[in-house]
């Protein structure tokens, strides 16, 4: 098991699946987030969701509530930040429910003390929401809430990030429209 804390974020607004994807049925769960929860949860020793409102789910969790109406990852950072009070943690998406152990392990074994970040890199494009942050990034979050911007992105290529590259888009589907997810259930 891998001993870093991992946090689901699902937290979002969803607006592209039309519905609150982290609600949507999957692999035989009631939920995408207790899919991946219960997944996650045999691979990491703490597992944690990130989430505004954990009274939507109908199952028992670690839950870190974001009350704030801000709908972006970076209040999300903030948060596990300084509810779990750890070095670092690996964030992922709920939307994301084909990332692998080996995928997991590659990042994890890549991470070094001295990065702020180690991330997903996909055929050249940056997956920030699979990926572990260092709680040397916490003020740059803070700094980013108070000035509304949220692109990690930008965030991650100011600061000493290590980019681990992979190939199978498959791996890496990411559950943002009705046909990605109608694409996910079929590959299941």
């Amino acid at each position: 098991m891998f001993s870093i804390p991992c946090v689901i974020f699902a937290g979002g607004k969803s607006s592209r699946m039309g519905e609150d994807k982290a609600l949507l049925p999957f692999g035989g769960f009631s939920t995408l987030t207790q899919y991946q929860y219960n997944k996650l949860s045999q691979l990491f020793s703490h597992v944690y969701i990130s989430t505004k409102n954990s009274t939507k789910f109908d199952f028992e969790a670690n839950f870190i509530e974001d009350i704030e109406d801000v709908y972006a990852p970076t209040l999300g950072f903030i948060s596990a930040f300084k509810t779990l009070k750890v070095d670092a943690f690996f964030a992922i998406s709920v939307d994301t429910p084909f990332i692998t152990q080996e995928i997991f392990s590659k990042i994890i074994n890549a991470d070094k003390k001295n990065y702020n970040a180690t991330i997903a890199k996909l055929n050249g494009k940056v997956q920030p929401l699979c990926g572990i942050y260092h709680q040397t990034l916490l003020n740059d979050f803070e700094e980013m809430l108070r000035e509304d911007r949220h692109k990690l992105g930008f965030l991650l290529q100011k600061k000493e990030t290590k980019y681990v590259a992979f190939e199978d888009e498959n791996l890496f589907l990411n559950l943002n429209h009705p046909h990605e997810y109608t694409k996910a259930l079929n590959l299941l």
